[in-house]
């Protein structure tokens, strides 16, 4: 049986090599697990069990498994030492999960500390729209690797919606083309539906707009549909590959 560890810090990078000079390839979430295959003195070789996703995480005191029972469900929730909103020690990112200890008045209590009740959903929460929340995004800076409100890239923004609402979903546009089967065309595009080009990913929000982390302008922009096919295809020459139905 495959032993687990849980991620306890608010976000650990996880690198393509064993060095911090290595390309960033994605991001743990607090509460994120994952399983051991090498260990050196200095870093670890993981798996994350949410979505297979290998790489090299530095070697910290991380957590025996714990099973959550909640998630963070907006931008970012302040961590406080006491039940009050005073002494804020940390934030956790969207998504974060996290095992309730014990509650006081409008507050919980998980393994770091306290947040507010109001800022978390119990594990089995799904939202009847999976995109519903996706602009809290907006103007987040573009980071390669990166899945929190410090930076996020495109396909990580697709992955933490559809893994909030408990749906399996690959960390790469190059898998998540692959792994969703329904096409769509173009003139029957509506919302939710996600437009892929080679190496990018956008999330229709509406029949003429789409959100996406987008490298060129360092940010999460919302931008028109056509606009945005046609500025794809001017500054990067590269075309639709195809358009899919989460």
């Amino acid at each position: 049986m495959t032993k687990y560890l849980t991620n306890n810090f608010s976000i650990i990078n996880l690198y393509k090599n064993p060095s911090s000079k290595s390309k960033i390839v994605t991001q743990m979430l607090y509460g994120d697990s994952f399983s051991l295959t090498k260990k050196t003195k200095k870093w670890l070789k993981v798996k994350i069990k949410e979505d297979n996703y290998k790489g090299y995480v530095i070697n910290k005191n991380f957590s025996q498994y714990l099973k959550p029972s909640h998630k963070i469900g907006i931008l970012k929730a302040k961590v406080y030492k006491f039940p009050n909103k005073r002494n804020e020690i940390s934030e956790l990112t969207f998504g974060s999960k996290i095992k309730i200890l014990d509650k006081k008045a409008n507050f919980i209590k998980f393994e770091k500390g306290w947040i507010s009740s109001k800022d978390v959903k119990p594990l089995s929460y799904k939202d009847k729209n999976i995109f519903n929340k996706i602009s809290i995004f907006k103007n987040i800076k573009y980071k390669w690797g990166g899945k929190s409100f410090k930076g996020i890239d495109c396909s990580a923004l697709v992955q933490v919606f559809l893994n909030f609402n408990r749906k399996y979903c690959p960390r790469d546009a190059k898998d998540q083309v692959k792994y969703f089967r329904k096409n769509i065309k173009l003139k029957k595009i509506k919302k939710n539906d996600l437009i892929f080009w080679k190496g990018h990913v956008a999330v229709v929000v509406s029949n003429k707009k789409l959100i996406h982390a987008y490298g060129p302008m360092k940010k999460t922009v919302i931008m028109g549909i056509n606009q945005t096919i046609q500025k794809i295809k001017h500054t990067a020459n590269l075309k639709v590959i195809g358009i899919k139905r989460p």
